[in-house]
């Protein structure tokens, strides 16, 4: 009888590489760029600004909830360079949205389009129905630079940068109101529960649209709040965690001239809106140092120094 053989055939061989099992947050400086926020008082390291372009030049104010004081322009312009040029003295690298609509002004006031987190940015869906469009030139301006969008507010959810405020690398507060609805801090709120942050919800009051007109991080144990306005909830939160809450002591300031509306260079070290006497004074006393120069103009949209500024890296450099 004929032996019959069959070729042997070699196994099916395992797989040869394995993945690199790390976290997003450790890989971004390698492969995207340093970027990363988790605190409002950390080294401030790189911003996202829109400088005044032409959609600030003829403004139906009430469309778009402006002033209806006229706009000098060319000081509007004058302003914010000011407040570029006093960010890359302090180290601050600065990059800007360089298109956009022509008919958003609003779109000078960066924070309220995108929110930074350890592991990229979350890119807004604004509340308001003269600002929808804006996100998408500032997803360009973030693709350019290499930034990580890891999630655009989605569905019928709305939310603006404006509606979180990092307390510490574990703890956010975001608030809901007319910017912000249930859907889209819903959708933030998931994504900070994901990277280990514990979320403080606020109610906006009916008068006010973000955080950072009522409640601000001077350093990592003092804040200064409008006390009227801002949950007990929150405030008896912030108070257990070792914060010192300095009640803005004008009605004024807090509400016209936005003394909350300031931005931490570092623990202690703010740039707050000028003409802001007694809250400067206030602050100085509980020892945190003030700059102070003039954004009249810009103020005219409603909106100050912190609104300007979209936080890209805070803390050291990796």
């Amino acid at each position: 009888m004929k032996e019959m053989y069959q070729q042997d055939i070699d196994a099916i061989p395992g797989e040869r590489w394995f993945p690199k099992e790390s976290n997003f947050a450790g890989d971004m400086p390698e492969y995207w760029g340093d970027w990363g926020v988790s605190s409002e008082v950390e080294t401030l390291k790189a911003v996202l600004m829109r400088r005044p372009g032409k959609e600030v030049e003829n403004i139906d104010a009430a469309a778009v909830r402006f002033s209806e004081e006229p706009i000098d322009v060319e000081l509007m312009r004058k302003q914010h360079d000011q407040v570029a040029a006093l960010y890359k003295a302090n180290g601050v690298d600065v990059y800007y949205v360089e298109e956009q609509r022509e008919d958003r002004p609003n779109a000078i006031f960066c924070r309220d389009l995108v929110f930074m987190t350890p592991e990229g940015a979350i890119l807004s869906r604004p509340g308001m129905a003269a600002r929808r469009g804006e996100e998408r030139y500032v997803a360009q301006a973030l693709s350019r630079i290499g930034v990580p969008i890891l999630r655009t507010i989605a569905g019928d959810g709305m939310f603006e940068g404006a509606n979180g405020m990092w307390v510490d690398r574990h703890t956010c507060v975001l608030s809901t109101g007319s910017r912000c609805n249930q859907s889209g801090f819903t959708q933030v709120k998931q994504e900070l529960e994901r990277m280990g942050v514990t979320v403080y919800h606020m109610q906006q009051p009916y008068s006010n649209i973000h955080i950072d007109g009522l409640l601000n991080m001077a350093s990592n144990d003092v804040a200064m709040i409008h006390a009227s306005q801002v949950p007990y909830d929150v405030c008896d939160a912030l108070k257990k965690k070792g914060i010192k809450l300095l009640e803005c002591p004008s009605r004024i300031e807090a509400k016209e001239t936005f003394a909350i509306n300031f931005v931490a260079l570092e623990p202690g070290l703010v740039v707050m809106p000028g003409g802001n006497p007694r809250s400067q004074e206030l602050l100085e006393k509980n020892g945190i140092k003030v700059i102070a120069p003039d954004i009249s103009e810009i103020m005219k949209g409603y909106g100050a120094m912190h609104c300007c500024t979209g936080f890209l890296k805070r803390g050291d450099k990796s």
